[in-house]
């Protein structure tokens, strides 16, 4: 796979021109508390398309430093997406911060003896009051100038669990009037009593993200640590942490910073993806109407068409609003040359073909895929009675209708013309039954007297048909930057009620039961499906529709 070349590549090109690194290293660093989304893709990709671009090294590290909303089913389904975009697990392994907890303590020790951290009283509201503002500086807290040996030994009693949460943090001793917020003083270390999802109760003490994360780095040897890009204001804080605690290291890593991700009508906030799952506003994290990836995976989504949306998105350092459609274009535009054509009629009303005997049955043979003549074909049976889409059919026709209506013609997909003679309706004037008569020697060529039929519509032996339901998807919500919420309002205001709709008795033809699962298929004119992973409870077969076939969207050139 090739990579257009990006910022951070140059950034890259020059550090080994300066003779900065053999071999680059990256690293994804999610924490196990939700499940991955799209957002994260963009992530994914970039650390891993940089250390294959350049023959190097890719870890998975889980950010598992906050106990409290982290849990193993996370780091599952985490694992699980990773290795189904990729196609394979971390080339560098995969690693948990929980994996340096003794690495950190090492380094906060060494900042202590160097005089550069403290054990602080404050509260966190305390802590806040004395922060200060952009505008105007912080102020020393009253415990800064504990010494060193009173700050050991606080610290040694924090790890030996002998105050209570929120009673005290290690800070790091830095510059309080620094004009960098993220400079005054940062706790590094705090009291957390809670269950490690790995380690128990091992620790009630914690590193923050902020010192956890360039000591991990360090200590994997990761040479180019890509943060997104509300981590810039946090790089000297990085740099700080690597710089002062490089006796207990191996290696200097280097943080770089990229835009998010945000995309059209959707949300990317885990608080939000949570709170959308936790309240019933959708049927899990795997609901196909999410965000995540084992949402569009569910979906029928493939890695290759999530890989080239993250691609045509770009990669800069300026954030912008992506449109969800070029998402749904990248997997449109896979699937019109790789998804199986199959018919399925998703509103029928029946079709009975007069002059054919009751009796009768024939196939025809239909291909499978006309961008693909490897796909080869299939025979469709052919019966007296047919299903046929509802909307194939006008009493009273627009302009320039080329499908069927009274007394007109139109060609049955690899099959007959046909004739409407007769339209049956119920009491309400709603179309039950169409009787129609087949020229049955246009076989599936052309009339025997060189008329032309203009329309073409597909069908399904009624006989023959299989029972299905249809989850027909649109956006989750209707304002396009769920960023920008009017003032008094919520993002869940701007919920879709229309964000599923739900076809039942569609009727589909039979070869799509003998279709492996995770087939993603074309109907014909109707969009590309693919049959949902979970069943429904009586048994019927349920498919998604991945996206429409059309809908004019262009995207700009690569």
């Amino acid at each position: 796979m090739e990579f257009a070349s990006n910022f951070l590549h140059e950034i890259i090109d020059e550090d080994i021109k300066n003779g900065m690194t053999e071999r680059i290293h990256t690293r994804f660093p999610p924490e196990p508390n939700g499940y991955l989304h799209i957002g994260s893709a963009k992530a994914i990709f970039i650390n891993w398309s940089i250390a294959t671009k350049y023959n190097g090294l890719f870890n998975l590290r889980f950010d598992d430093t906050n106990p409290v909303r982290e849990d193993d089913e996370y780091v599952q389904s985490i694992m699980q997406d990773i290795e189904w975009l990729t196609g394979s697990m971390p080339t560098g392994g995969v690693f948990y911060g929980s994996d340096y907890f003794e690495k950190c303590y090492e380094c906060a020790v060494h900042l202590i003896r160097e005089g550069k951290a403290y054990v602080c009283d404050l509260s966190a509201d305390e802590m806040r009051e004395y922060r200060g503002t952009l505008t105007e500086p912080g102020k020393n807290s009253p415990y800064r100038d504990r010494s060193v040996e009173e700050n050991l030994r606080l610290f040694e009693e924090m790890r030996n669990d002998k105050y209570p949460d929120g009673s005290k943090t290690l800070r790091a001793k830095i510059d309080m009037s620094s004009p960098n917020m993220n400079m005054r003083d940062p706790a590094i270390y705090r009291i957390v009593h809670a269950t490690h999802h790995r380690l128990g109760n091992e620790w009630c003490i914690y590193p923050l993200y902020d010192f956890a994360h360039p000591i991990q780095d360090a200590m994997e040897h990761i040479t180019h640590s890509m943060c997104s890009i509300e981590f810039e204001n946090h790089r000297p804080l990085y740099e700080w942490v690597v710089d002062n605690c490089a006796p207990c290291l191996p290696s200097h890593p280097k943080q770089r910073e990229f835009a998010r991700l945000n995309v059209t009508h959707t949300v990317m906030s885990k608080r939000y993806l949570r709170e959308l799952v936790e309240t019933g506003k959708v049927d899990g994290w795997d609901d196909p109407r999410m965000p995540t990836l084992c949402g569009l995976r569910r979906r029928g989504y493939t890695p290759s068409s999530i890989l080239e949306f993250v691609t045509r998105a770009g990669v800069a350092k300026t954030e912008s609003l992506v449109d969800i459609k070029l998402l749904e274009y990248c997997i449109r535009d896979e699937l019109n040359n790789t998804a199986l054509r199959r018919m399925a009629v998703t509103e029928p009303i029946k079709m009975v073909i007069t002059n054919y005997p009751e009796d009768k049955e024939e196939t025809f043979t239909v291909t499978n895929n006309p961008k693909d003549e490897a796909a080869g074909t299939r025979e469709v049976p052919f019966t007296r009675e047919l299903w046929i889409e509802k909307s194939d059919f006008a009493l009273i026709p627009p302009p320039k209708f080329q499908r069927l209506k009274p007394d007109g013609e139109v060609r049955l997909m690899g099959a007959y013309i046909v004739k409407c003679n007769e339209v049956i309706q119920d009491e309400d004037g709603n179309v039950v039954e169409l009787r129609c008569t087949a020229d049955l020697e246009s076989g599936n060529g052309k009339p025997v007297d060189g008329r032309k039929v203009r329309g073409t519509i597909h069908w399904v032996s009624a006989k023959h048909a299989i029972d299905a339901e249809l989850n027909l998807y649109d956006n989750l919500f209707t304002l396009e930057n769920t960023a920008d919420v009017p003032e008094g309002k919520n993002y869940l205001d701007f919920l879709n009620p229309e964000s599923r709709k739900v076809l039942t008795g569609c009727k589909l033809e039979p070869s799509i039961a003998d279709v492996p699962e995770g087939t993603r298929m074309q109907f014909v004119r109707m969009g590309y499906y693919i049959q949902d992973s979970k069943p429904t409870e009586d048994g019927t077969l349920r498919f998604n529709r991945i996206v429409s076939l059309k809908d004019g969207f262009k995207p700009d050139k690569k």
